[in-house]
């Protein structure tokens, strides 16, 4: 068991002067724009406050977990909130990088946008290293009870939910009572940092109240919440995300902040010293970042360049602050400015300052950041570190038939990429029969590991399609093969009926022993150009000169053909 303590919150006030252990805790007047708001106000600078932070690259993510998920006493053992296995770093081969509040609840339904474009995609403060096994059973389900468990491995279980819970799923997660109260403060932190989101699944979510939580969810998290106090595990890693991601969790730092906007000490101003303040008087300071912190840019190819955003932001700053690159490899980062006026840094919101890294050599690069003047005693120093890779060699990949189809589910399915890639793109349309409509939308795995995707949206009267391509460091594999669902869900079909599509001169010949029934012809931007009551052989379709898919009701693959 986790020894738990409650975290007091004056015994560990430092000043930034003072700051030069970089786990020392609270940087003085972090919390400063908290005080005396209660209800919609108080969550409204909650999520001002943690939304600014810097925006990590998702394949750097398992050398920040290196600092923030380690066993205190074993540095080199991953810790693992989803299972008791032993996994170390430098071998976590069969682990997730884990969004434990799952990504696809954040994509709005319908319309073409990408999970990885958001913050939220490489927000580490709700992503945690998984065991694969445990987190495939996880899926994107919601937190909850058990009753009846389908998948148990003594720290995960999954099945069917306690009465009243679940928000309409049949399944939920639910996690060892040693991390209960983990998951319920990493919710309240995503509920008030991204409360401006619009919520696919609302499962514990809801887009008509400014809670975002929904009201089975708050019972529940808060009841964890109340159960599970804070752990040394959660404040050892808020300060280490603060390191690497320069915001904190606020309700690790004040475990009673929760009850102020969903328990029980709702409608009450808080102060983070328990009382009202006095305005600050003291000496300048620099709140963020903090001496420790560290920007690790993960590996970017050779040719491309990537941006980090720090926020620098100060109190009672008399001057402007002075930038520096130095050391090592400074040559191969950049920022925009050299200095930051007193009113920038010291504003609520404080400055964000871009930091570049464009590699021209191959290997490890390092740097530091300076920050000083400003009215400051002393300086901050933040460490930069990145590593240039070679440009990757991406091969098409094969993309299988979809499996587990029924009514609303399928699963898209490809072979794994023989070569190093980061994780796979699956791109789907969607061709309604009913209202014309064609949807493209992307869809990203969190890994190399997986290779298949579940699809829980169809709908009667749709044809889906899909190809995958692999990614790795900014490039991109050329497309697979497409994979048809048709709208019957092709059921029935024991095998692909012998087709053959034959390029001519504007258009397209089909050769096949048989009739082929209905079939379609889409352009690449998913518009319907013909229809074919019954494909038969030596049917000419004529098209103009483009690239378009061929489908039929007979076979559960699609032609990709080009007219000349």
């Amino acid at each position: 068991m986790i020894h738990k303590r409650l975290l007091h919150i004056a015994a560990i006030l430092l000043t930034a002067a003072t700051w030069t252990d970089a786990s020392a805790g609270i940087p003085e007047g972090y919390y400063d724009s908290l005080d005396g708001k209660s209800g919609v106000m108080l969550k409204n600078a909650i999520h001002e406050l943690t939304l600014q932070h810097t925006v990590l690259s998702y394949n750097s993510l398992w050398n920040y977990f290196r600092d923030t998920d380690c066993y205190p006493d074993n540095p080199s053992r991953v810790w693992d909130m989803y299972s008791d296995k032993y996994y170390y770093f430098g071998s976590t081969w069969g682990m997730n990088r884990e969004h434990s509040l799952p990504k696809s609840w954040w994509a709005p339904s319908g319309e073409n946008e990408n999970t990885s474009l958001y913050p939220s995609y490489t927000d580490i403060m709700h992503l945690y290293p998984a065991d694969a096994q445990a987190n495939t059973a996880k899926n994107y389900w919601p937190l909850g009870e058990v009753s009846t468990a389908t998948y148990d491995n003594g720290v995960t279980r999954v099945g069917s939910p306690k009465t009243g819970q679940g928000g309409g799923a049949n399944t939920v997660f639910e996690p060892d009572d040693r991390y209960k109260g983990d998951f319920a403060r990493t919710y309240f932190y995503m509920a008030c940092t991204y409360q401006h989101y619009k919520w696919r699944h609302t499962f514990m979510l809801t887009n008509s109240s400014w809670q975002t939580l929904n009201d089975w969810s708050i019972d529940l998290l808060c009841r964890w919440a109340r159960n599970d106090a804070v752990s040394d595990k959660e404040v050892d890693r808020n300060d280490a995300v603060q390191r690497c991601q320069n915001n904190r969790n606020p309700f690790i730092d004040f475990p009673d902040l929760f009850e102020y906007i969903w328990g029980n000490k709702q409608g009450q101003a808080f102060y983070t010293g328990g009382e009202q303040q006095p305005d600050y008087q003291g000496d300048p300071e620099l709140i963020a970042p903090t001496q420790g912190t560290v920007l690790d840019f993960g590996e970017v190819a050779l040719g491309k360049s990537l941006d980090y955003t720090i926020y620098v932001k100060g109190r009672g700053l008399t001057n402007p602050l002075s930038l520096q690159l130095y050391r090592y490899d400074y040559e191969m980062f950049s920022i925009p400015v050299n200095s930051v006026s007193r009113t920038a840094a010291n504003s609520a919101q404080g400055y964000p300052l871009k930091i570049t890294y464009t590699p021209t050599a191959i290997g490890e690069h390092t740097a530091r950041l300076l920050i000083h003047d400003g009215g400051l005693t002393g300086s901050v120093g933040v460490e930069l570190r990145a590593r240039c890779m070679p440009v990757p060699s991406l091969s098409v990949l094969q993309a299988l038939s979809a499996t587990g189809i029924d009514d609303t589910h399928y699963v898209a399915n490809w072979k794994a990429a023989s070569e190093q890639v980061d994780y796979y793109v699956i791109t789907r349309t969607v061709y309604s029969l009913n209202t014309g409509e064609t949807i493209t939308e992307t869809f990203n795995t969190d890994d190399s590991q997986t290779t298949s995707y579940t699809f829980d949206d169809r709908k009667p009267g749709e044809t889906h399609t899909y190809y995958v391509q692999s990614y790795r460091l900014g490039y991109m594999s050329e497309p697979s093969n497409v994979i048809t669902i048709d709208a019957s869900g092709i059921t029935g079909i024991e095998a692909d009926k012998p087709l053959q599509v034959l390029n001519m001169d504007g258009g397209i010949l089909i050769k096949c022993s048989e009739d082929m029934g209905p079939a379609t012809v889409y352009d690449m931007a998913g518009r319907v150009v013909s229809r074919i009551s019954n494909l038969t052989d030596d049917t000419v379709i004529e098209l103009p000169r483009g690239i378009y898919l061929l489908t039929t009701s007979t076979n559960r693959s699609a032609w990709k053909v080009a007219v000349q």
